[in-house]
């Protein structure tokens, strides 16, 4: 299986050539190569001790907003009003609550220190954003992602309680797409998101609608005024 080792040069291979999802080794988390990654299709996760490694995976596990899937159950629950949502509110909080939360299959996180900086330095320029569901004042779940052009990539969710990463990813999923951020890449399957909504797509087509979504401009900077949308999709 070829695997390319990249250089200081801020290229990638071509994603069509990941054999096993695994492209390319080395680099940096520096903020332009990790934005020209996922312009491309390409996302880094490697564990601790190991170099970066960077994946195209295939098949890829998709979501397109418009198919989204609310089961009853939970949309009582986001019809309650229990949780109060907001964008952007407490960014280092939750890529910190996704690196303490068990790995599934047991092991460490994937969550580096290094892989906390790097996001948190693309938050601050406006590119990775978080979605928080809260329980009063205590923070009960969410998730964080990366947002380009037409496009939000999916890293990690965590919860404290049932539910609440449900409803921060549901709330973020339909203000995004009042937006026409429709394509929402969560990388690997789950269960949790095919019950959702998600579905397995060939890279080809991942690649392809990608390239289309990057034609659109990048809703960069702080999404706390999106709060007012998932307030909102209470009753959509």
């Amino acid at each position: 299986m070829p695997v390319y080792r990249l250089d200081k040069r801020l290229i990638f291979p071509p994603p069509d050539l990941a054999e096993d999802g695994l492209l390319a080794v080395g680099g940096d988390l520096s903020v332009e190569r990790l934005l020209l990654a996922y312009a491309t299709g390409v996302f880094p996760w490697y564990d601790e001790g190991q170099p970066i490694l960077w994946h195209s995976p295939d098949p890829r596990l998709v979501l397109p907003a418009e198919e989204l899937h609310v089961p009853r159950r939970l949309e009582r629950t986001l019809r309650s009003g229990r949780f109060r949502v907001t964008f952007d509110a407490a960014f280092d909080g939750v890529i910190d609550a996704c690196a303490r939360s068990p790995r599934l299959g047991g092991g460490g996180t994937w969550i580096t220190r290094e892989m906390r900086a790097a996001y948190k330095a693309l938050h601050r320029e406006g590119f990775a954003h978080s979605a928080e569901a809260w329980l009063g004042d205590n923070l009960a779940g969410g998730l964080y992602g990366v947002s380009l052009g037409g496009a939000f990539f999916g890293e990690s969710m965590f919860t404290r309680a049932p539910d609440a990463s449900k409803v921060a990813f549901v709330s973020l999923v339909r203000a995004l797409a009042a937006r026409g951020i429709g394509l929402i890449d969560c990388q690997v399957t789950t269960e949790h998101l095919q019950r959702l909504g998600a579905r397995e797509w060939p890279r080809p087509r991942f690649l392809a609608t990608l390239a289309e979504a990057m034609n659109r401009p990048t809703l960069r900077g702080s999404w706390a005024g999106l709060s007012r949308d998932a307030a909102r999709t209470a009753a959509p």
